[in-house]
């Protein structure tokens, strides 16, 4: 497992295929100020270290696990049943799956009283800023570093608009 220290987001995949998408949380979360640590943790072939996992969460020291998972992607509604902690869901695009579909469905449609916050396909950086606005609530670096970070993108979209709109003339 790869832990920050005093890690506050943890961010689990079903397998290591699925790193390439989950990495785009990493790469946010550090970028806003959030310590993060990475593992592998399969609903399926490690259910045992799934539980523990989940189990154990909490007093670790975790505040928001996000769970990425293609296919039948059980994982995130599986550790939402055994954590009280917000368990974000990203649906992975893998290379069994139905277009995605299966992946999305299977952590949107969880039952009352388990509910997985689901971020679109493959969008793992959506994860990683809803992690960092949960967080934010309780800590105000965190939340200057999100309005910065929204600033930033609100900018970018002034100045493509000023492209578009100096291109029409």
């Amino acid at each position: 497992m790869t832990t920050h220290n005093l890690a506050e987001v943890g961010i689990i995949m079903g397998s290591k295929s699925d790193l390439p998408v989950m990495q785009d949380a990493v790469e946010i979360l550090k970028q806003l100020g959030a310590r993060v640590e990475v593992t592998i943790v399969s609903a399926h072939r490690t259910p045992d270290r799934m539980f523990n996992y989940a189990k154990s969460a909490a007093s670790r020291g975790l505040k928001v696990i996000i769970a990425g998972a293609g296919g039948a992607a059980h994982l995130p509604g599986m550790v939402a049943s055994i954590t009280h902690l917000p368990v974000i869901g990203v649906p992975v695009k893998s290379s069994n799956s139905m277009d995605g579909w299966d992946s999305v469905l299977s952590i949107l449609q969880m039952p009352n009283g388990i509910p997985v916050a689901t971020v679109a396909l493959n969008a793992a950086k959506n994860a990683g800023i809803l992690a960092a606005q949960i967080l934010a609530i309780s800590n105000e670096q965190l939340a200057q570093n999100l309005l910065n970070f929204k600033a930033e993108l609100a900018q970018k979209v002034e100045e493509s608009a000023k492209e578009v709109e100096a291109g029409l003339d």
